[in-house]
């Protein structure tokens, strides 16, 4: 059910976009782009996550406003994030906070984001001793029939 109504919600935001880019009105073009783009990074379908991620970064030249910047590289940490690009999405999460310190999503994200790649490097660790151990545990067993 979730799906239909993602999917349905990811439609209007693009015929809102289509109908945008007929008309003239900049600021309205943009608005609907940012509301797909938003839609895009918080679906479940990863191509949908993919898409909102380069509709993101070929905007961020286009709009110089802080605030427009702020939410653009907030939605493309999200993005990143939910693509498990764990290291751009701290990147790009930390110049949204040179913009805004006080973002708490912002900050929220960026705690997540570390509490993520510290997980990932904690069990990144405990394959690696594994590995380490099954092998050292074969050349045991080699050395034991040798002898």
């Amino acid at each position: 059910m979730h799906l239909v109504i993602e999917l349905v919600h990811l439609q209007g935001c693009e015929q809102e976009v289509r109908e945008a880019q007929e008309g003239s009105n900049e600021e309205l073009k943009n608005e609907c782009i940012m509301r797909l783009s938003w839609a895009l990074v918080h679906s479940k379908q990863p191509e949908d996550v993919q898409r909102g991620i380069a509709m993101l970064e070929s905007s961020l030249g286009t709009n110089t406003s802080p605030l427009k910047l702020r939410e653009k590289l907030y939605l493309l940490a999200v993005g990143y994030y939910r693509c498990s690009e764990y290291a751009r999405s701290r990147e790009v999460v930390e110049e949204c906070l040179k913009i805004e310190p006080d973002f708490r999503q912002a900050q929220t994200l960026k705690r997540a984001i570390e509490d993520r790649i510290t997980k990932d490097g904690v069990i990144g660790i405990g394959i690696a001793a594994t590995a380490v151990g099954l092998v050292a545990g074969g050349i045991a067993a080699a050395l034991a029939r040798r002898g």
